[in-house]
């Protein structure tokens, strides 16, 4: 495994510092890496592979699509894609969908739809976005202009032009940056890279009637939060207000890249036409073929029944942990997208979690992120609950 590890570093543009495992294989909610040694998966691949591994009619249905066709291009239509559209729309309540290949892409899309719809009422092209600090919606340039950590933006400066940022849940400091200008205000329904902060029914609300006054688009970033992760197909829904777009990715696919900006039909109706965006391979045969496997098995199988049974469990064990140890300053999360905020880095004990067969990541340096597949349950929690008090306790003794 060493072998292969050594070799990456030889090929691989070094931009993510990765962990010494080289995966090769997983089940249920397992990894295996070369050598044969099991994991408990927590990351999922960073919220994307909800049902897990091995689903026999998720892989069943894409070996079958592959026999027939991946990709044709978007001058042609595809009943996948046809198909797909159809599922996405039931479950988000959403009007028109466009299908991409990452969520980045997505956030892109949803920048370039508010920015036409505000250009045809005015001709202007000087609008404005609000985005939130600490918020995290890709690496692309567009995206990267929206994400509130200027850590991430100073090297690559300058952004695309006309971006502000507020506070999350701090509805006051939206306002104050409204003016004429402004095309859309832009958030994580919860905030994930940021430290795992759900934003509140209050501030969506008051967001949601600022917009309806102004004419100003509410976009909202699901791609991490959505999909039956905090217990709801998207986390909007659990308060019943709705944005005028919305980006979906990560688990809509359950590993194979896709993703979508979805807006109603007035936003449809008033941006982006023909000329105005595509893709070559977003909405291919393939990518929608597991969109559609996937919305089939969420709702065969009952994943959020599921998530919202075993999301409160998961809470109620690391709400035991941080009454057990001192470093843990606070529990925070909905349903399987859950983080425990530490006093210190905690990339010490996620390493030595790894070496005891459980993986985790970080939000932030200071916040273990908790992002298991969807299937997952009660035992699987006791066991992540398990060896991650041994690792706290691992590292509590060499703090004294």
């Amino acid at each position: 495994m060493q072998a292969y590890i050594d070799e990456a570093e030889k090929a691989l543009l070094h931009t993510y510092n990765r962990y010494q495992v080289v995966f090769d294989k997983g089940e249920g909610v397992y990894l295996y890496d070369m050598d044969g040694k099991r994991y408990l998966d927590f990351v999922s691949g960073i919220a994307v592979f909800a049902l897990g591994y091995q689903n026999k009619e998720y892989n069943d249905a894409l070996k079958t699509q592959i026999d027939k066709i991946i990709h044709t291009s978007n001058y042609y239509y595809n009943l996948p894609a046809i198909e797909a559209a159809k599922k996405l729309k039931e479950i988000s309540g959403m009007d028109r969908v466009f299908f991409t290949n990452s969520g980045a892409e997505a956030i892109e899309g949803a920048i370039k739809t508010a920015r036409k719809y505000a250009y045809l009422k005015d001709g202007a092209t000087d609008h404005e976005i609000i985005a939130m600090n600490h918020s995290f919606h890709g690496r692309t340039m567009g995206a990267l202009s929206v994400t509130g950590n200027p850590h991430y933006r100073e090297a690559f400066e300058p952004m695309i032009g006309h971006i502000k940022f507020a506070d999350l849940n701090d509805f006051d400091s939206v306002a104050s940056q409204v003016t004429d200008k402004t095309c859309a205000i832009l958030f994580e329904t919860v905030q994930g890279e940021g430290g795992i902060y759900p934003a509140t029914e209050e501030f969506m609300r008051s967001v949601r009637a600022l917009c309806d006054e102004r004419d100003i688009l509410m976009i909202l970033d699901e791609i991490q939060c959505g999909m039956g992760r905090t217990g709801s197909m998207y986390a909007w829904q659990k308060f019943g207000v709705k944005p005028d777009v919305m980006t979906t990715a990560k688990a809509l696919g359950c590993g194979v890249p896709v993703g979508a900006f979805l807006m109603t039909e007035k936003v449809g109706a008033h941006s982006l036409v023909a000329g105005d965006h595509g893709t070559t391979y977003g909405g291919n045969p393939l990518a929608c073929a597991a969109i559609c496997k996937v919305i089939e098995l969420f709702e065969k199988e009952d994943v959020l029944s599921n998530v919202n049974k075993t999301g409160a469990y998961l809470a109620s064990r690391l709400d035991e942990l941080a009454a057990e140890f001192a470093c843990i300053r606070q529990r925070r999360g909905v349903g399987l997208l859950q983080g425990l905020v530490f006093d210190r880095p905690v990339g010490d004990i996620i390493k030595r979690a790894m070496d005891k067969g459980l993986v985790l990541i970080n939000a932030g340096t200071d916040i273990i992120r908790f992002v298991p597949p969807l299937i997952i349950k009660e035992e699987h929690v006791d066991e992540m609950t398990a060896i991650l008090r041994t690792c706290i306790r691992e590292t509590e003794g060499e703090q004294q």
